[in-house]
């Protein structure tokens, strides 16, 4: 590959400030939040417009190399790091609300924008969207879609995918494809659900229609107190069992309550050794007696201590607390690594027992904040990467607790994505027919193999090879009968 060429070819493109190439500079997009793999790209790219983006995919067709596309680098399981270099194709500056259809409940945007600039920017009008990861504040649309993310309202508003209308996508040879016109109900198959998830293995998106949702008329917030992770676990089933829905349940252990303590004073009492935050939305009749159903839950599952968060200000500082958690952890080790895997509710209890086992047989601190409401762990394993030994220690907790939740009917992923951290362990909850399907429809899309190679499937198992291996016993089964 002539480098240079490329590079000029690139500026052409898109202007002299759209192109990164200074080797320096190209390390703060060697990995995403996952940093336990790192790879430098050879230039990244930052176009403003879908035309840009085409004419950047298919230059990346006739030079032969990877494209990988990159939101605000805010994901958690490597999948914008450039494993075999390649072209970034950063959306920063594709940030733009191009229509606000409050008719039709609808909004289209470009895949930088913000997720929490969106809501910000929709509350005037009485409505947000509903997706709200911890990294709101950062993370865009764009990569929002990319990994299907969730958030702690996913209980009750569910996931991204459950909110996209539809996208604009380029595909690997420079085509550009609308997957639905922004109606909820779409003929033929329903590629936005397909592509929602995909992790920018199929191509990149570069407009998308999002489905609004109404503010709701209140919203309630209570924070429950116990003297173990156990009763505030077995709130949660209770609450779920009764029929009750609240827009989110979620807990904090012993050790991510004494992070977000320090930092934000909040106050708890340090016998607590977990902590519920539950919130119910809706209309105002009748949700403060939703709110006292649960609050009686908590106090006849050993809470210590029930407070309901009176005001708006009191809210936000609650949420506050619960978002920000993860960036607290910094005060209790100089890295972590957050896992993303997902269980049944009523196995809680024996998948914190059994992460408590880990920390304690590889003698690393392990601190718990999760969507308890839809079985969503995320055991935070702190650690310094910069010994071996607690980097390799490290390595080994994250392995066994996949495996455990596997075991425990669960998935190997919630919100996260696949992306390189959690590939191996795909041949543990697929057998290799489920593989070759998956690696088949990636060939639909990209039968190059060109965009974000080295991603979601095995690295022994790559998708051309899966997807040759069921064209083959296809055939075989053809001549069979």
């Amino acid at each position: 590959m002539d480098h240079n060429r490329l590079i000029a070819e690139l500026k052409q493109l898109v202007g002299v400030t759209g192109v990164v190439a200074d080797p320096d500079a190209l390390m703060t997009y060697d990995a995403d939040g996952c940093v336990m793999d790192t790879h430098a790209p050879h230039v990244v790219v930052l176009p403003t417009s879908t035309e840009q983006v085409s004419s950047i995919v298919r230059l990346a067709a006739q030079y032969d190399v990877p494209v990988v596309p990159r939101g605000a680098g805010t994901g958690l399981s490597g999948g914008a790091t450039p494993m075999h270099g390649g072209i970034i194709i950063g959306t920063s500056r594709m940030s733009q609300i191009l229509q606000l259809d409050l008719p039709n409940g609808r909004v289209l945007v470009q895949p930088g924008v913000i997720n929490w600039e969106l809501t910000q920017y929709l509350t005037l009008s009485g409505y947000h969207f509903a997706p709200d990861p911890s990294s709101q504040k950062a993370c865009t649309i764009g990569g929002n879609i990319a990994n299907n993310s969730g958030g702690p309202h996913c209980l009750k508003y569910g996931v991204t995918t459950n909110h996209v209308l539809g996208v604009e996508m380029v595909l690997a040879d420079g085509s550009v494809i609308w997957t639905g016109d922004g109606t909820p109900d779409c003929a033929g198959y329903d590629l936005t659900g397909v592509i929602s998830g995909s992790e920018g293995t199929f191509g990149i998106v570069t407009a998308t229609w999002l489905r609004l949702t109404r503010l709701p008329e209140a919203i309630r917030v209570v924070l429950a107190l116990y003297p173990d992770i156990a009763g505030a676990t077995s709130t949660v089933s209770q609450v779920i069992a009764r029929g009750l829905l609240p827009a989110a349940l979620e807990i904090m252990d012993r050790l991510a309550i004494k992070a977000v303590n320090t930092m934000y004073r909040l106050g708890m009492p340090d016998e607590a050794g977990a902590l519920l935050i539950v919130e119910v939305d809706g209309v105002t009749d009748g949700l403060d007696e939703l709110l006292n159903d649960i609050v009686a839950i908590c106090w006849s599952n050993g809470a210590l201590d029930v407070r309901p968060a009176r005001t708006p200000a009191e809210q936000v500082r609650v949420w506050s607390a619960r978002k920000n958690a993860f960036g607290a952890m910094g005060r209790l080790a100089p890295t972590y690594h957050l896992v993303d895997t997902v269980v049944p509710r009523t196995r809680l209890p024996k998948m914190m027992e059994e992460v408590a086992q880990i920390a304690q047989e590889l003698n690393l601190p392990v601190a718990n904040v999760f969507h308890a409401g839809d079985g969503n762990l995320h055991p935070i394993i702190l650690f310094d990467r910069r010994d071996p030994d607690q980097n390799e220690r490290a390595l080994q907790a994250v392995n066994r607790m996949m495996l455990i939740s596997i075991e425990q009917g669960g998935v190997i992923s919630g919100e996260h994505g696949i992306g390189v951290e959690k590939q191996e362990f795909m041949p543990y909850l697929f057998n290799q027919d489920d593989l070759a399907a998956m690696a088949a429809l990636h060939q639909g899309f990209d039968p190059e193999g060109r965009f974000n190679p080295g991603k979601i499937f095995p690295k022994a198992q790559n998708a051309r090879d899966l997807a040759e291996q069921r064209h083959i016993m296809a055939f075989a089964d053809r001549d069979v009968a």
